[in-house]
């Protein structure tokens, strides 16, 4: 049923701002854990005795591409670091993971699932011809394991059982060996079953399992995609049902759902764990290419521009574990916190705020997301998300310039080395559409036909409308293409320094409280805005200099704090009536906006 194939870093490489965003990450966090972060600097993947389960393995899949789509020969060779000592520790029967041969039974095998993972995407990167043998040499392991009883799954590899089929896709597709079957049919037996728990979705519940986890969540959206070939089902799109109920229960105005840690309702003072951002990005990026459907993408749109940027500081060297629609502050809570399973400072922007994971997973977002810029088949080239890129491959070479979602202007410089036909979604919220100029009859895709040594230029443009957009509990949200904005509230931050842990929280590897210095108690007293584009510099996401604002008229009204939460606005406001005079209000893209306030009523 597959419908497209990534390409890989050798095809793709990034251009204008996406490129600059990706070298914000490089220099930021991500590209310096290894020398600072002890589960990842010490880690037993390495022969440390730091952590060695999932950390080193969340990490490399983002950071390896993130190296080979820059290019980065430094990069690239700490990369190549791990990569090296993971293949030379795997054993003779290989068992890959950092644990002596006593401790398998009870080692949560979600760290074989994920290495496998990151194994494929390393291979990908490199064509490294070691790897679909060590790849083949650790699932056969876990096949005898599984299958004699030695391992069950348990706990996270559990509920993340299908996240192993990229690498079990992977090599049946180049090996084409029964047992490779059989081992799927066993995870599936043994993990669990998402469409037996989503009746649970409709409301937050004070206990924690896992089939309620967000990040679990996210993941599962492609369990069915993923997995249903090789097992021999049929498609039935369990994906869509799955989303709906999630979202009508859960979802926030920048198409996450509300996890922190477990769902969590449709109040704008939840939290969304960062992990659940990165893999619920990864969830619609398998999801369209399986599928096809082209609702996935824009979808992805909406979290890759909005809550991706939205929850780091501009350098990338700090995020946050827990984003909020509406964070008026992000001060560590003196008692109870607001989110419903995690920690008093889930919301600061810091190294490794509450848990570590998303301080290691937080590399895959933006490197996988320009990734699937382009995909194909075997007659057809697809522009799937319209991103600064250069794509270089047999059937073409393709430069797509543009400064989207900011701006809806495209060229396109395309090449073609043999005939093929290349197509460029649309997204649904276009009004008009332009090609070379001239007004065309809006549609989902254009379709080009290209002949062998055809080359032609091709601009296309949008007419887009800022709206708003109805939210839970009689509140609304600004929408411009696939652009959230929040009325921003300004920002002091305060550094804290301080060790934990044996890693000292030192500039630049220190946390910060956010203290909100500005009004943020305001409704619209209008319906009508107005968009402002600016330019974007070499921070795209700025908060101190918007690539694009929407100008609103807004009124003073009571909103209140949550019960004894004076740093917290209250879920919805005291009163919609409103006092003081209008404004004119200048909202941010909500990735621009570190406190916000995105979901708000109409004034009365």
């Amino acid at each position: 049923m597959k419908k497209y194939n990534l390409f890989t870093t050798k095809e793709i490489k990034p251009l204008g701002y996406i490129k600059n965003q990706l070298r914000i990450q490089a220099e930021g966090l991500s590209g310096n854990l290894d020398k600072m972060w002890r589960d990842i600097k010490d880690s037993k993947w390495i022969g440390g005795d730091a952590e060695g389960w999932e950390r080193v393995p969340y990490w490399l899949d983002g950071f390896i591409p993130m190296a080979y789509l820059l290019e980065d020969e430094d990069l690239k060779a700490r990369g190549q670091k791990y990569i090296e000592a993971i293949i030379a520790n795997q054993k003779e029967n290989g068992w890959i993971c950092p644990c002596e041969d006593s401790e398998i039974p009870a080692y949560d095998t979600w760290a074989v699932q994920l290495i496998t993972k990151t194994l494929k995407v390393y291979y990908d990167c490199t064509g490294d011809e070691r790897v679909p043998e060590v790849l083949y040499k650790t699932l056969k392991n876990y096949y005898e394991l599984l299958k004699n009883g030695t391992v069950k799954l348990f706990t996270w590899g559990k509920h993340r059982w299908f996240e192993c089929f990229v690498a079990i896709n992977f090599v049946y597709d180049k090996y084409k060996e029964n047992w490779l079957i059989e081992l799927a049919s066993i995870l599936k037996e043994q993990g669990y079953e998402p469409l037996d728990f989503a009746h649970t979705y409709k409301a937050p519940i004070s206990q924690t399992p896992q089939h309620t986890h967000i990040v679990n969540l996210a993941m599962m959206l492609k369990y069915e995609a993923i997995s249903h070939d090789i097992l021999g089902a049929e498609y039935k799109n369990n994906a869509e049902y799955l989303y709906q109920m999630l979202y009508n229960y859960n979802g926030t105005p920048v198409e996450l759902f509300t996890g922190d840690e477990h769902l969590a309702g449709l109040s704008p003072i939840n939290g969304t764990e960062l992990c659940a951002v990165v893999e619920q990005m990864y969830s619609y990026e398998i999801l369209f290419a399986f599928t096809g459907d082209i609702k996935w993408l824009e979808r992805l749109e909406v979290i890759a521009f909005n809550a991706l940027p939205g929850t780091f500081s501009d350098d990338m060297w700090t995020h946050q574990y827990d984003q909020m629609s509406n964070q008026i502050n992000c001060i560590k809570f003196p008692h109870y916190p607001v989110f419903g399973t995690n920690n008093p400072d889930s919301h600061l922007f810091g190294l490794e705020p509450n848990y570590g994971c998303c301080t290691a997973n937080l590399s895959q977002g933006w490197p996988k997301f320009i990734i699937s810029a382009f995909m194909y088949n075997d007659s057809e080239i697809i522009n799937t998300i319209q991103i600064p890129t250069k794509l270089t491959c047999d059937k073409a070479n393709i430069e797509l310039n543009t400064e989207y979602p900011f701006k809806n202007k495209f060229s396109y410089k395309i090449e073609a080395k043999e005939d093929f036909t290349f197509t460029v979604r649309i997204p649904t919220f276009v009004k008009k559409l332009y090609i070379d100029g001239t007004e065309a009859v809006k549609q989902d895709k254009l379709i080009f036909e290209f002949k062998a040594g055809e080359s032609r230029e091709i601009t296309i443009g949008y007419k887009v409308e800022a709206e708003l957009i109805n939210r839970p509990h009689s509140l609304k949200s600004v929408k411009y293409g696939s652009l959230i904005f929040s009325l921003p509230i300004e920002a002091e931050w305060k550094m804290l320094e301080y060790e934990r842990n044996g890693v000292e929280r030192k500039f630049p590897y220190c946390d910060y409280e956010l203290i909100g210095k500005s009004d943020w108690n305001y409704g619209f007293s209008d319906v009508r805005l107005k968009v402002e584009e600016r330019e974007v510099t070499d921070i795209p996401f700025s908060s101190k200099n918007p690539p694009i604002v929407v100008k609103a008229k807004m009124k003073h009204i009571s909103w209140g704090y949550e019960r004894m939460l004076p740093t917290v606005c209250a879920r919805v406001p005291k009163s919609t009536e409103s006092y003081g005079g209008e404004e004119i209000k200048e909202l941010y893209p909500y990735g621009c906006a570190k406190l916000r306030m995105t979901e708000m009523p109409l004034t009365d």
